[in-house]
């Protein structure tokens, strides 16, 4: 198998999917949203962190083979199977690597790993119909229903809702989940707008993913101005009432 780049690989994850997980994360990414934690996976190429308060400095990415990267994966399978987990492909933009993926994410189905893809869904289908066999499901974020602010960010709201509404018809298992972004998506008619879009597609369920500046030093430590700095998280209050709004149309899950 040919290598793939990637930028870390997180053992015993329990917030990608269901039961203990291995969470590899892919660099490169096709879209440019300004709330990311994960900036150091905005591309492809190996960056470097120098954090000022420490003095320490690290690289972030790496190519690595496929076998190789089977073998670290497979070493986690007595938690999977014990926990119901599995692994999933993160990113950046896992399904920008659909080709490279597709004979590890289907060696890991032969030895009964279960895989899951978090994707945004900013690809074309046929990127989907290379792994929709192997695998168990998407993570599927939705950022906004407001065509106009998904051109912001470098994305295509028709192509996404498209690529929902044909995974659902071919019956693949759908997380969709939603960043709560204030300023960008939390206001009454964002929440709306978004609920009458998956509604029509047919999504019953989603998870309601809080903002945090987590990612905040990375953005330091690479030189980069991170636009929510200062921007803080949403209240208790804030976070009961948008969820609220979700809740007459989907049964709800939040973060924690």
């Amino acid at each position: 198998m040919a290598g793939i780049n990637i930028s870390n690989i997180q053992h015993f994850s329990v917030g990608d999917g269901d039961g203990i997980r291995t969470t590899v994360f892919m660099k490169g990414c096709n879209l440019r949203c300004p709330w990311c934690h994960n900036p150091e996976n905005l591309t492809a190429a190996p960056v470097t962190l120098h954090y000022k308060a420490t003095g320490r400095s690290e690289t972030l990415g790496r190519s690595v083979g496929l076998d190789e990267l089977l073998s670290e994966l497979l070493e986690d399978r007595d938690f999977y199977s014990s926990s119901g987990g599995g692994v999933t492909f993160s990113g950046g933009e896992a399904m920008l690597y659909a080709k490279e993926l597709l004979p590890l994410v289907r060696a890991l189905r032969d030895e009964g790993v279960s895989v899951l893809i978090d994707t945004a869904g900013c690809v074309p289908y046929s990127q989907f119909e290379k792994l929709n066999p192997f695998v168990s499901g998407y993570l599927f974020d939705l950022k906004t229903a407001d065509p106009k602010k998904y051109r912001e960010i470098g994305g295509d709201l028709e192509l996404v809702c498209e690529n929902l509404r044909r995974l659902r018809e071919e019956g693949i298992r759908l997380c969709i989940r939603i960043p709560l972004i204030p300023d960008f998506n939390c206001d009454g008619e964002s929440v709306e707008a978004i609920c009458r879009a998956l509604s029509d597609i047919g999504i019953d369920t989603v998870e309601l993913l809080p903002f945090h500046r987590l990612g905040s030093a990375k953005y330091e430590a690479m030189g980069l101005d991170y636009a929510y700095k200062k921007r803080e998280p949403l209240t208790r209050e804030e976070l009961i009432a948008i969820e609220g709004r979700y809740k007459k149309f989907f049964k709800t899950k939040i973060e924690k």
